[in-house]
């Protein structure tokens, strides 16, 4: 008798168990944990994209997950799961080391060939050169899962990627399915962290032309509880938390390190769905009707976007781990299913750093490692980050612009700010990719912006001190002045030349 094959979900573990018969005896196989992709199949409402650096979001995938730039010489190297679905990220260290590296590309795990790449240039152009907006550089968003190393894809300003030209999507009124886990506590207030259905041009083509998912708290148009962010979606000219574009108390302000967000329509019905990736079960922040005024029909036209807004506006800041778009609208059950599996991924916040170790508290100077240079190091001039030639013998003062307290991180408490010696409550911060020396504000900004991170030394001597909201770039001397600079970025002070030299440094001992 051939065997009958019977394939269930079970609910309670997010799991398929494959059941054969054979006449009058009956032998179960082994549990096999169902994938994200693989559940939403199974609830009839299929993945026609999948994206994710961290791991497999089919049981079956074997693929490769992304590609990696290395930005000294233009190399590439696609990162492939392990056989337990996470990436595997020992080759792109090797690759990556005493280099800097981007995400050139996020591949589609669904078959349908949804690639993510640079958004391209359009009325909101790229910091770059050419136009197009930035790739992410993956160290910025380092997590295990299950113990195991894997990356993020760290979303900085002006950092976006889309597809044009996406196969299988929903387009119009059909419905659909989107979720991604996210960082809660990477946002800002500025339009728009999204990941989602949006125009097949880069730029916005009208009301209901894009169905996202947002996180943040840009309070232009609608608004959840409490300061934010919140999970909303971008139907173009309006992110929307309800359907009658006002406030929703019942959209809570994320604050878990993990977020797993949801959206879904079919015709005149849509839903809000959200709760923490690493336990628990999510919650319904709105299901009902449209907003009025134009979003009902839907005009969706079918392509995506990571980043940035459908008119690639990339003001905006977050983190995405992985996210799915599907064909149909998923029944709670599947979503359930969904999250049950994000929590079993055990989804934690991976090393900050890597280079020399820190003591807060500490008194320490940044003393320069390039060739000709090495008598300077890191100092002040007034609110002029440069470098100087110190030594025990200059000047108390002099001695003193040169001197730094380190403290956590006043945007994130795993990396560390720099307090000045001779300036107390004043530290080092980025503006505009120039290292100043500024007061504490109380900004969430401003945190940010004094936050840097220990990394292995480019060059092989010291440590490299990595920006935290600009993973790509480090801090660097360039004509006797202080910058955070990427290697081979559209600043002069990104030159390739000397570029591991300049971007590490010796920590040690104070002068004062």
């Amino acid at each position: 008798m051939a065997p009958h094959i019977l394939t269930k979900r079970k609910k309670d573990a997010g799991l398929i168990r494959i059941l054969l018969s054979f006449g009058p005896c009956r032998h179960l196989w082994p549990t096999v944990a169902a994938a994200p992709c693989d559940l939403y199949a199974s609830g009839g409402t299929p993945c026609v994209a999948a994206h994710s650096p961290t791991r497999s979001l089919y049981n079956s995938f074997t693929g490769a997950l992304y590609q990696i730039l290395r930005n000294s010489d233009g190399s590439t190297l696609d990162v492939y799961p392990l056989s337990g679905g996470v990436a595997n990220v020992s080759p792109q260290d090797q690759f990556c080391l005493n280099s800097t590296c981007s995400i050139a590309v996020i591949y589609d795990q669904s078959g349908h060939g949804n690639d993510l790449t640079r958004a391209p240039p359009n009325n909101f152009n790229g910091p770059q050169s050419d136009g197009y907006d930035n790739l992410a550089n993956p160290v910025g968003a380092s997590v295990t899962l299950n113990g195991q190393k894997a990356y993020g894809v760290f979303i900085s300003l002006g950092t976006g990627y889309r597809n044009n030209e996406c196969q299988g999507t929903a387009t119009g009124d059909e419905p659909e399915g989107i979720y991604a886990v996210l960082d809660g506590t990477h946002y800002n207030d500025n339009c728009c962290f999204d990941y989602g259905n949006a125009e097949n041009k880069t730029g916005a083509a009208g009301l209901g032309n894009m169905e996202a998912i947002y996180c943040g708290n840009c309070s232009i148009w609608d608004t959840g509880a409490g300061p934010g962010p919140w999970i909303m979606a971008d139907m173009e000219v309006g992110l929307f938390s309800s359907g009658d574009g006002s406030n929703n108390p019942s959209d809570p302000t994320q604050t878990d390190r993990f977020v797993t967000a949801m959206v879904k329509c079919t015709h005149n019905l849509w839903a809000i769905r959200g709760g923490n990736s690493e336990s628990g079960a999510l919650s319904t922040y709105w299901s009902g009707v449209r907003p009025s005024g134009g979003y009902n029909p839907m005009r969706k036209e079918g392509d995506i976007i990571l980043g940035i807004a459908g008119d690639n506006s990339n003001g905006a800041q977050g983190t995405f781990y992985e996210g799915v778009m599907t064909t149909g609208y998923p029944s709670d059950d599947t979503e359930n299913a969904v999250q049950e599996n994000i929590v079993a991924a055990d989804y934690a916040v991976g090393q900050y750093n890597n280079g020399q170790e820190l003591t807060v508290g500490s008194s320490i100077s940044f003393h320069v490692t390039t060739p000709g240079f090495t008598t300077s190091y890191i100092a002040h001039n007034g609110t002029t980050v440069n470098t100087q030639v110190v030594s025990s013998s200059s000047p108390t003062a002099q001695q003193q612009t040169a001197s730094w307290v380190v403290e956590k991180g006043l945007g994130n408490s795993n990396c560390f700010s720099f307090e000045s010696v001779d300036t107390p409550g004043s530290y080092i911060y980025e503006s505009d990719f120039h290292l100043m020396l500024g007061s504490l504000d109380g900004t969430l900004a401003f945190g940010e912006s004094a936050t840097f991170c220990i990394q292995a030394p480019l060059n092989g001597q010291g440590s490299s001190i990595r920006s935290w909201s600009y993973p790509a770039r480090y801090f660097r001397h360039y004509g006797d002045v202080g910058y955070i600079a990427g290697q081979g970025g559209p600043e002069f002070f990104d030159a390739t030349n000397y570029y591991s030299d300049d971007v590490s440094f010796i920590i040690g001992q104070a002068f004062a």
